[in-house]
Formats: structure tokens, C-alpha cells, sequence
């Protein structure tokens, strides 16, 4: 006799199932962004070989956002692909957080912003590696491994420019003051967070507030900089509310898919 499913069984599969998409998802649109905002960097650097290190690790993130997006399209199973899911939706449908859309600025909002995302990335990507998704899990262990090196490179420019002139010192302390209240979006849990961490899927993005914060104090006084205070904080990101910032990135990014629909190279 064939084994019978409850409708309950059922019912918990296709909540997990709808949850590690909108999650997947997430953080492929993570990538996606920042590494375009990386890649406006292309022959914009301050000097060649920065130039390219900065494409390559734009070049890392787009990787990033491509293994995602597969696997969202696959879990999805509509019959969309990576190139649908990054071309063809609208800012409200994206999910990532808004600290990963805000405008490239100059050489300092970039290194500020990046060191405070790699610090956070590297905790959270060690973690996923123990994910009980399979596929989830390889992905992060390739990815934490570029993670490494992105940290390592931009918190040399951090210590550079902070204890560096005293123009290069106030640049990279104005561009953390005005990144500062997008990270704490890096730790709020949203509900399909919760519903994966239970099935032991996802990471407990609150958990690592307290290492990521004794990481990036250190970093701070190596660089002889302040931390900047807690006076605001934006978020909603997750949730599909973004910066105009976003719309603009769009409308550049999709252009050509959108102008040409179906196009494949």
C-alpha cells in the first residue's frame, strides 16, 4: 500500500519550500546589487590596479548572485531563469537589503560601506555553511572564501585612509557616519528567517550583532576612527521598500533585457 502524505505534512513542505525561495532570493539580490554598484568602479578606480580589484570583486559577487538565482528559479519551479529573476522584476520586488543599493559615492563611501558588509558576510556565510539545505551550504563555503579575501583587501584601505592624511581621515569618518544606520538591517530577522532557523536552513542573522560589532570596533581603532553613534537607523529592504537609489541601478542594469525581451548571448 503506498504510503499516504497528510494534508499537515503537505501543508509544512510547501511553507518551507515557499520561505527558502523568498530567502534564496534575498540574498541573490544582495549580491546582485552591490556587485553592480562595485562594478561602476570599471576604469573609475583611483589608480589601475585598484581598478581591477575592485572589478574582480564585483565580478565574485555577480558569481554569487548567479549560483542564487538558479536555485531560487529552481525551488520556484515556474520555469523562470537566473536571467528572469534578475532582469525581468520590478524594485518592488527585490529583497535585498538597502545597504547594498546605495549610490557607489566616492572612493571612502565604498571602502566604508564594503568593510561593514564583509565583516557581517564572513559570519554569516561561515554559519550558512552548516545549513541542513545541501545546496545552500556549498554555496556559502564558496562564497565565505572570497568573503575572506574581500575583507582583508578593503580593511587595508580602511587603516589606510583612516590613519592616512588628515583629508583621507575625515572622508572615511563622514562615509561611515552616513552608512551607519543602514547596518542594522543586517541583523533583524524577518519571519521567513524564523520559520527556516527552525528547520535548521537559515542563519541567525540577531546572533551574530556581537561579534560582527567587536570585529568592526577593532577596526575602527586600528584605523584611529570613531564608531559612529546609533542616531538612526532605515530599513525595509526585505520587505520591498528601498532608497530611489535602487529604481535608478534598475533601470540601468535591465535595459538591455527589457529593450530586447528574450534576448540570449
Amino acid at each position: 500500500m503506498p504510503e499516504l502524505t497528510s494534508h499537515t505534512e503537505c501543508s509544512t513542505h510547501s511553507d518551507t519550500q515557499g520561505a527558502l525561495y523568498q530567502y534564496v532570493l534575498g540574498l541573490a539580490d544582495d549580491a546582485l546589487t552591490l556587485g553592480h554598484r562595485l562594478s561602476e568602479w570599471s576604469s573609475n578606480g583611483p589608480f589601475l590596479e585598484e581598478d581591477l580589484a575592485l572589478s574582480n570583486v564585483a565580478l565574485d559577487l555577480i558569481g554569487r548572485a548567479r549560483m542564487l538565482y538558479a536555485y531560487a528559479a529552481e525551488l520556484e519551479g515556474k520555469g523562470r531563469t537566473e536571467d528572469d529573476l534578475a532582469y525581468l522584476r520590478s524594485e518592488r520586488e527585490y529583497r535585498n537589503l538597502l545597504i547594498h543599493e546605495l549610490p557607489r559615492g566616492d572612493f571612502a563611501d565604498t571602502i566604508a560601506r564594503q568593510v561593514l558588509v564583509d565583516i557581517y558576510s564572513v559570519l554569516f556565510f561561515d554559519v550558512l555553511t552548516t545549513s541542513r539545505d545541501e545546496t545552500l551550504a556549498a554555496i556559502a563555503a564558496k562564497t565565505v572564501k572570497e568573503c575572506r579575501y574581500h575583507q582583508r583587501r578593503h580593511l587595508s584601505w580602511l587603516y589606510r585612509l583612516g590613519d592616512g592624511t588628515p583629508e583621507s581621515h575625515a572622508r572615511i569618518q563622514t562615509a561611515l557616519e552616513n552608512v551607519w544606520g543602514y547596518t542594522e538591517e543586517l541583523f533583524q530577522m524577518q519571519g521567513v528567517d524564523q520559520h527556516l532557523l527552525d528547520q535548521g536552513v537559515a542563519v541567525d542573522c540577531s546572533a551574530l550583532k556581537p561579534e560582527w560589532n567587536r570585529q568592526v570596533d577593532a577596526a575602527l581603532a586600528e584605523a584611529t576612527l570613531n564608531r559612529p553613534e546609533n542616531s538612526w537607523e532605515v530599513s525595509g529592504g526585505r520587505n520591498g521598500i528601498h532608497t530611489e537609489s535602487l529604481g535608478h541601478l534598475l533601470a540601468e542594469m535591465q535595459f538591455v533585457q527589457r529593450a530586447y525581451p528574450g534576448l540570449t548571448w
